[in-house]
């Protein structure tokens, strides 16, 4: 008899018929860095029967104060092989299926068949708003989190409630990184597996769900807040996308953003090189009926140069989150 599951099988929320459904769920998580070493840890130890784990990058030593999946055997290792291996030895029971990529707005969409829910756990705002695309098209529930410092926020988007897009139209003006700013690992900790108990929250069918509900953390003043959004409305125009580099096409207009610096080779040859802040107080003058793409590390800089252009009327824009 298995008795892996018996201390929450025991309770009224789940039981036999509950355990049933996490053992014949199917989620992605996207990222296996701070939060998805957290959100995977979880799923796998619950039971959840599927998992996909989606990132493409190789652990660090730096990594590993906050991602207690990992060893320093691993150091250098794939973390989704890493972090599969970590998972298969914690629950054989479940199956984890580890894809090395980056995920962009042309491979979303092959992810999203035969899930139950999606698990926003990168840190990457494009990435949070191409995933939240996606979930709003195919009627999935999106659990986003971030997390900087000793703060972070865990929300429950799509899947019937408003998108990420209908509560947070536009980017905020700079975002920071762990490397940038810091981050203490119990604080990525406390957040990610508070996503993942709203994960299971949502495959048990638990009530009130947790749909439309957006939770804050403040650990420095040992403070939880947060607000609920379901009547937050979707943008009906002006809608800023993220398209990815197989999107372009030969008439588009690019724009390069990121700085000799951060890319000595522009996306593609032809492309505008203009920084930020020349473009918000000059932009140049651009094709009015050419689709402009603009392009920068994160989609942050792209996303507010965008803005800037569509306060002088261009309305065909598209955004390029490009790395580098």
């Amino acid at each position: 008899m298995n008795t892996r599951y018996d201390r929450q099988v025991v309770l009224p929320e789940v039981g036999d018929a509950g355990q049933h459904r996490l053992t014949h769920a199917c989620v992605l998580v996207a990222g296996a860095g701070g939060l998805g070493c957290a959100v995977l840890a979880y799923l796998a130890a619950a039971g959840v029967g599927q998992i996909i784990v989606a990132d493409p990058d190789l652990v660090e030593e730096s990594n590993l104060h906050r991602q207690p999946l990992y060893r320093m055997r691993d150091v250098g290792t794939p973390k989704v092989v890493a972090a599969q291996a970590a998972l298969t030895a914690l629950n054989p029971e479940v199956r984890v299926h580890a894809h090395q990529q980056r995920l962009t707005p042309d491979s979303i969409g092959a992810h999203l068949t035969g899930l139950d829910v999606v698990i926003d756990a990168a840190d990457s705002l494009a990435l949070t708003y191409m995933l939240s695309d996606g979930c709003q098209a195919a009627a999935l529930p999106l659990v986003s989190a971030s997390v900087l410092g000793l703060s972070g926020y865990v929300g429950v988007f799509c899947g019937g409630a408003p998108s990420y897009r209908a509560v947070f139209p536009d980017m905020p003006g700079s975002v920071g990184s762990c490397a940038q700013s810091g981050v203490l690992g119990t604080a990525v900790g406390v957040v990610g597996t508070l996503q993942a108990h709203l994960v299971l929250a949502l495959l048990l069918g638990l009530q009130p769900s947790p749909l439309g509900r957006l939770i804050s953390v403040d650990l420095r003043s040992l403070r939880f807040g947060g607000f609920a959004f379901g009547g937050a409305s979707e943008a009906a125009t002006g809608t800023l996308r993220f398209i990815a580099p197989a999107d372009l096409a030969a008439e588009d207009v690019v724009i390069e953003l990121r700085s000799r610096a951060e890319a000595p080779q522009p996306l593609v040859a032809g492309a505008l090189r203009i920084d930020l802040e020349t473009l918000e107080r000059a932009p140049p003058q651009l094709p009015p009926d050419a689709r402009v793409v603009l392009c920068c590390r994160s989609g942050v800089r792209a996303w507010r140069a965008a803005r800037a252009l569509q306060a002088r009327g261009h309305a065909r824009l598209a955004l390029l989150a490009a790395g580098g």
